[in-house]
């Protein structure tokens, strides 16, 4: 089946990533989801179907952030502060089928910044 638009496209490349990569309660995973208007982030427990700490633009830290480079930097350091807080060090980075570039880039490396380890 071929896909018809960008988000199918893009859907089906998360698929394949989702079939390597898996989240533990000691390296869970740490997922990227975007829309033009929002950035999220999620750490989750694969293994018990759990998420463990959570940022984004529309919750109480990050709101008034827009969805560009600056706003994902912001994003991806308060992501990354969470997850302190929940003492998790490192993460398996699921980039949701997004191209590894712009706003994911600058998420990735502000997290790692923070002092996350992927």
């Amino acid at each position: 089946m071929t896909p018809k638009n960008k988000t199918q496209s893009r859907n089906r490349r998360h698929l394949r990533l989702r079939q390597n990569i898996s989240g533990t309660a000691v390296r869970p995973r740490m997922a990227v989801a975007m829309t033009g208007k929002h950035i999220y982030v999620q750490f989750i427990d694969d293994v018990a179907g759990k998420t463990l700490a959570a940022a984004s633009t529309i919750a109480d830290d990050g709101k008034g952030t827009k969805s560009t480079v600056a706003g994902a930097k912001k994003i991806g350091a308060l992501a990354a502060q969470k997850a302190k807080e929940k003492n998790i060090s490192t993460v398996v980075f699921d980039r949701g089928g997004f191209r590894y570039h712009g706003r994911v880039k600058a998420l990735a490396d502000a997290a790692r910044e923070a002092g996350l380890k992927f």
